[in-house]
């Protein structure tokens, strides 16, 4: 393996090409409810869908709002949550180890 291809010590955690070790306390925060909305949504969507399929199957009519209430809402929430306490962590042990100015 070339020695320009091994990431140095120090270098940011990154998925997607998101630098999520950089991020400061605003930047943590949005990006959190950001993907508790995009989970929120993506699930709602399968959601919608599923409930038309067993619909349309013939079975019992359920109510499509059903899908926000009890499937996209707490996976929202839950996803929001789960970002907001990995990414506030990442930032308050860069802010403990004093490598955040601000």
């Amino acid at each position: 393996m070339p020695a320009a291809s091994i990431p140095a010590p120090n270098a940011s955690t990154r998925i997607l090409g998101i630098p999520l070790g950089d991020l400061g306390l605003f930047s943590s925060l949005l990006m959190a409810v950001a993907f508790g909305f995009l989970v929120f949504f993506a699930t709602c969507f399968i959601a919608i869908l599923a409930l038309f399929f067993w619909n349309y199957a013939g079975h019992h009519s359920v109510n499509m709002a059903d899908s926000y209430r009890y499937f996209a809402l707490p996976a929202g929430v839950a996803a929001m949550a789960l970002a907001l306490v990995v990414l506030l962590s990442l930032w308050a042990r860069r802010r403990l180890a004093g490598t955040v100015r601000g």
